[in-house]
């Protein structure tokens, strides 16, 4: 349960940070920079943001499920041991 509380307060900072973060790659800065229409910067930084996410999520998922599957093998396997 602890490991699950740590997990939850890491990834809570991580997005608590992430908001306010200014790092680009060199192309869509340069997007950015040049871009005098409807995307703007910060817009661009929130879509980098968004895509950035989504393999966290995934990844956060995955390990959640592999965490779970260890502790039900783990129970059934005492259970069965006399």
């Amino acid at each position: 349960m602890r490991n699950i509380l740590v997990l939850l307060l890491i990834l809570t900072f991580s997005v608590i940070l992430a908001e306010s973060s200014f790092a680009q790659c060199a192309m869509c800065k340069a997007v950015a920079e040049s871009s005098s229409g409807n995307i703007g910067a910060k817009n661009l930084n929130t879509g980098i943001l968004f895509l950035m996410s989504i393999p966290y999520l995934l990844a956060t998922v995955i390990a959640i499920a592999i965490w779970r599957h260890n502790r039900q093998t783990k129970n059934t396997s005492s259970a069965k041991e006399p």
